[in-house]
């Protein structure tokens, strides 16, 4: 089998480099490959006769990093299987930010073998004089997440050759972080050359001299820094209902949080309908505040926590779209849908007795007939055409006309009951929700009226005194600014 021998330059200088493998370089016959010639020790080695053969044309010729990294790979493969051995050499220790290594590692087809050279982990350290023992994190500034990153230990981005991996870098971090927190740059960490400068946040890629060697260090973030993350709300929600917490939020349960639920859902649909930005984020927080009350309260009590929460709500997300998650196909977000509610089936196994079953009890009368109504009329149970709902309109107003000559108050109110129902099902056969087309109207309602006032108040004018004449001229105004 054709071998590879991946050699480590180590982090700096030829002080860092094995006497083992600075011989085995010495020694060989033919050329030593190598990622980049940017590298102290590989300018040592080829005033000493050493030849290199590069990959850094590659680094202008791909468009990211992973491609370059696996045309340096396949390179590399068809090189061994040639020659039968090949070496290849990388900064620093092969173990310690190589992709490629780790692309050679993932084949079977040539053996590598790796010799180390010193990491520039230990120098890192010293330079920065910290104990990675407290927290850390290493990240490869050319290819992370800002989820990945983990503010409360040492967090060190290696891989910064150029400003614009700096950039990433900093952007990421300004996502949570304020422009001016003190951010260190390292250069040639442990060598002659080396450098350490401290620079806000945003002026990490402006001035600031970058290389292959460049290292970006974040000190731990104070915790009031990180009030915007999940981990410092949930301790808020624990202390709160920790034995000298609140005594209001230790007094809730479920139960008696629940009308304090609902007022927060219909004040985020107030926001909503105002087209309040600040305000749907504002009631967004207060229903994320009831669902982490809620979670702590099941913790609390030992029934459940919120990683119980989000577990469930994660995995139905998945099971539920397979068109995203899976390979099924869909056409329209009707399909989408219909899966949706096979897939809840599914789930849920044969706990329903009814079609009509899993409409919440709680919802408003207007909102629950226009649901079961639509779960009806999935399994068939529905009018052929629209006129003929229109019709029975027709034939339920009759019948509330005779009740009311008959001064029968009980029937009244089930006729009316009837209207309003068949009302919600000419909503539904139209595609409108029925609560939000009678909230829009008891809004514009109140908007009109409110201008009544307002007129006749600057007119000197109590409104109860008010003709309804004068009282609908205002009426009348109030529907033309609209």
């Amino acid at each position: 089998m054709a071998k590879i021998d991946v050699l480590g330059l180590g982090a700096g200088d030829m002080d860092q480099l094995p006497l083992g493998i600075y011989k085995k370089m010495k020694n060989m016959d033919g050329l030593v490959y190598t990622r980049t010639l940017d590298h102290p020790v590989i300018q040592v080695l080829k005033e000493e006769g050493v030849g290199f053969q590069s990959f850094d044309y590659l680094y202008e010729e791909e468009e990211t990093f992973e491609e370059v990294y696996k045309r340096i790979v396949s390179t590399l493969m068809e090189a061994a299987k040639q020659s039968a051995y090949i070496v290849y050499t990388v900064p620093g220790h092969p173990m310690l930010a190589e992709r490629t290594v780790q692309l050679l590692l993932e084949q079977d087809e040539v053996e590598i073998n790796i010799s180390g050279g010193q990491s520039y982990l230990d120098d890192l350290f010293t330079a920065l004089k910290i104990d990675p023992i407290d927290g850390f994190q290493f990240l490869d500034g050319t290819s992370f997440a800002r989820s990945d990153i983990s503010y409360r230990g040492h967090v060190i981005f290696c891989q910064v050759y150029d400003p614009f991996i700096a950039s990433d870098v900093k952007l990421a971090l300004l996502e949570d972080l304020p422009s001016d927190y003190e951010v260190t740059i390292v250069e040639a960490a442990g060598s002659e050359k080396e450098k350490i400068i401290t620079v806000p946040l945003v002026e990490l890629d402006r001035q600031v001299e970058i290389s292959n060697l460049t290292s970006v260090y974040v000190p731990p973030v104070p915790n009031h820094l990180l009030n915007h993350t999940f981990d410092n709300l949930r301790e808020v929600m624990r202390r709160l209902r920790a034995p000298d917490g609140c005594p209001w939020d230790r007094e809730q349960t479920h139960e008696s949080l629940r009308e304090h639920s609902i007022e927060e859902i219909y004040e985020l649909i107030e926001a909503i309908d105002n087209q309040d930005d600040e305000g749907i984020i504002e009631e967004l927080g207060d229903i994320f505040m009831h669902v982490m009350l809620h979670s702590q309260i099941g913790e609390d009590d030992g029934y459940f926590t919120v990683d119980d929460v989000i577990r469930g709500v994660t995995n139905k997300m998945i099971f539920r779209h397979p068109h995203v998650f899976g390979n099924v196909l869909v056409d329209s977000s009707e399909e989408v849908v219909d899966n949706w509610e096979e897939l809840k089936k599914q789930e849920k196994g044969e706990k329903r007795k009814s079609i009509l079953d899993g409409v919440p009890k709680p919802l408003p009368a207007l909102l629950k007939a226009y649901k079961i109504q639509k779960k009806a009329a999935k399994v068939g149970f529905d009018w052929d055409q629209v006129s003929d709902i229109w019709a029975k309109l027709d034939e339920e107003m009759k019948e509330v006309q005779e009740v009311i000559a008959q001064q029968d108050s009980e029937e009244m109110e089930k006729e009316f009951g009837d209207v309003l129902f068949v009302l919600a099902n000419l909503t539904r056969f139209y595609k409108i929700n029925p609560e939000t087309a009678l909230e829009r109207t008891n809004q514009k309602f109140i908007s009109r009226f409110t201008y009544i006032e307002e007129k006749l108040k600057s007119d000197g004018v109590d409104i109860k005194q008010a003709s309804l004449e004068v009282m609908d001229k205002y009426w009348d105004q109030a529907k033309e600014r609209e």
